[in-house]
């Protein structure tokens, strides 16, 4: 019997819903920040968009309104968001991708090379996991929208493509149809993602990654679990050399 498909979501929401798990009597003003600086480099949401309103935060992620307050006045601090007043109003998402880099080198800067290698080899373990459910369970038609999304954003801006990778891979892990996988995925590509970015203005890598999606697609409508674990494995530790890389320059 096949395992049950899992509810459809958009890439951005469950990239949100992960942003948004309860943190809980930990919750304090720089985790929050963190979790909506992560949001926001991660693509779960576009520039322009607003965020959930300073209660609904607060309910979200089981802390008090006042710290949502002041995470996002460090937000608005740091150039990430605006506030708007009147009925319309709200926190919204800035057009500062130069400040989202500059937060994220920041947060590759102060990373210990120990964590930034652990954190690889979570998300290359469940990555991989999720690649070998989804040969087994995936069916040709899924995997042909999966390769059009991917066969468009080729030539995209460096920032379009990450949001566009970002969904792929999100729906490949999806294609697993585990809830469990699929859910652990999403929390580490949450956090992930926008070190990952941090790749994209170098062509070689950009192209590196976009390849390998294609290659790893191609070995699951082939139902090669070898080969498509072997591929998320390697492209994962390419990147992560090239965090470590980038990081000693910094």
């Amino acid at each position: 019997m096949s395992s049950p498909a899992l509810p459809h979501s958009s890439p951005s929401s469950r990239l949100r819903s992960a942003a948004f798990a309860p943190i809980g009597d930990e919750g304090r003003t720089a985790l929050v920040e963190t979790r909506l600086v992560q949001a926001i480099s991660a693509g779960a949401f576009m520039e322009g968009e607003r965020l959930p309103s300073e209660n609904e935060l607060a309910q979200l992620l089981g802390v008090a309104v006042v710290t949502v307050r002041e995470a996002l006045g460090a937000l608005r601090h740091r150039g990430l968001i605006e506030t708007r007043r009147g009925r319309s109003g709200g926190s919204f998402v800035r057009p500062s991708q130069g400040a989202i880099e500059s937060v994220n080198a920041q947060t590759l800067k102060s990373m210990p090379r120990v964590a930034l290698a652990d954190l690889g080899l979570h998300y290359e373990v469940i990555s991989a996991a999720c690649a070998e459910y989804a040969c087994r369970r995936a069916t040709h038609e899924e995997l042909a929208v999966v390769q059009q999304i991917l066969v468009e954003a080729r030539e995209l801006t460096p920032e379009l493509w990450r949001r566009r990778i970002t969904d792929v891979q999100l729906e490949l892990a999806s294609l697993s149809q585990s809830v469990r996988l699929t859910t652990e995925h999403v929390r580490l590509q949450t956090e992930f993602t926008p070190l990952l970015a941090l790749q994209d203005h170098d062509d070689a890598a950009r192209h590196a990654t976009h390849d390998a999606l294609v290659h790893q697609i191609q070995a699951t409508q082939a139902g090669d679990i070898e080969v498509a674990r072997s591929v998320v494995r390697e492209t994962i530790r390419a990147s992560v050399r090239w965090l470590v890389d980038f990081r000693a320059q910094l």
